[in-house]
């Protein structure tokens, strides 16, 4: 599986983007596509994401209300809209994918073991 993230840049604190993750080498329906962010100094932590299965999006507190996931099967891609972003929400985002993840597991960092490059989020105050 390969992933390739794009769309981050450099914004000011309540501006928006929007995050894509491109999924090639697998079956896209099968995968679980979702979003973590490493700030400097700060472990990996969990974003966003929706599990394969479908449901209710998953979101980290930080983000609730702010930021939405969704997937665009035909594309192959997942997208994760921020808006009204901040300056703590600086950071390198990747996306990550398991065909194999269950929905309790969703949050792990060590649960996905395929990880896009990561696209640089930067939003100054």
């Amino acid at each position: 599986v390969q992933l390739q993230a794009s769309g981050g840049g450099l914004v000011q604190t309540g501006d928006s983007l929007r995050l894509s993750c491109v999924a090639s080498g697998h079956t896209f329906r099968a995968l679980t596509v979702v979003w973590f962010r490493q700030a400097p100094g700060k472990e990996r932590e969990f974003v966003g994401g929706i599990h394969r299965n479908g449901g209710t999006p998953n979101y980290a507190d930080s983000v609730k209300g702010r930021f939405a996931v969704s997937r665009d099967n035909a594309k192959n891609t997942v997208y994760l809209q921020m808006n009204g972003l901040r300056p703590e929400d600086t950071a390198v985002y990747y996306c990550a994918a398991s065909a194999t993840i269950i929905l309790s597991s969703l949050r792990r960092p060590s649960s996905y073991a395929y990880w896009g490059q990561g696209t640089q989020v930067t939003v100054s105050s």
